[in-house]
């Protein structure tokens, strides 16, 4: 049973910075992907960030670049997303994804509930 459980999230005022958490149980990811996606309510959720756990490459979103960072503890089987200079928009619940293949789009195999992420003008 694999499980990705999420946690850091919470309410800030634009300009603050956050640092989420994903813990990872069940398997070991180290050979593969883990990252971040969002979803605002009435929208698509969208891609965020992910690293690849062998050699931690990261790839980011265009509207989140240098204002994210990604990063992983192998060790742990855990990623992290810290947040920085947020804003309005960043509102969102966040999920933690790990595994699965790269085709055009990532698709990964296992989710977590998600954390809720809030930013107040």
């Amino acid at each position: 049973q694999v499980q990705l459980v999420e946690s850091g999230g919470g309410l800030v005022q634009a300009g603050h910075s956050l640092k989420l958490s994903c813990a990872a149980s069940g398997r070991t990811f180290g050979s593969t992907l883990m990252g971040w996606f969002r979803q605002a309510p009435g929208k698509e959720r969208e891609f965020v960030a992910r690293i690849r756990m062998s050699i931690g490459t990261t790839y980011y979103a265009d509207s989140v670049d240098d204002r994210f960072t990604i990063s992983r503890d192998n060790a742990k089987n855990t990623v992290y997303l810290q947040m920085n200079s947020l804003k309005p928009e960043d509102t969102a619940v966040y999920y933690c994804a790990a595994g699965g293949a790269l085709f055009t789009n990532w698709r990964p195999d296992y989710w977590g509930q998600g954390t809720q992420v809030t930013v107040s003008s």
